[in-house]
């Protein structure tokens, strides 16, 4: 199974020569149709408490760099239709939170 990337640290698919910062990193992320992995709250919120449009999120909480990219495939193999719907995963040891789309969600395909 393969998942497309959307690089943004350094040099950003926009050759960024400084942070865009995260509403344009969303914007990006949902116009090509793509879930956006995070470590902050920061995407959420965007999500949550503004209603900016995204192709779904995932959260990791207190793990590892070691562990990151395993939990990640895990987490979009195991949830693709919830995230392609716009949920919001937040995956921490132990647990697992999905926060599926509201109606007020821009539907993403």
């Amino acid at each position: 199974m393969s998942f497309p990337a959307l690089a943004t640290i350094q040099s950003g698919p926009a050759n960024w020569d400084r942070d865009p910062g995260d509403g344009e990193i969303l914007r990006l992320a949902h116009e090509q149709r793509r879930v956006l992995v995070t470590l902050d709250k920061d995407f959420g919120e965007l999500a949550v408490v503004f209603g900016r449009p995204h192709s779904g999120l995932v959260r990791l909480v207190g793990m590892s760099a070691c562990e990151q990219g395993s939990i990640c495939v895990d987490i979009l193999s195991r949830y693709p239709e919830e995230l392609a719907a716009g949920a919001i995963v937040t995956v921490e040891p132990g647990r697992i939170r999905i926060r599926p789309a509201t109606t007020g969600e821009e539907p993403t395909s």
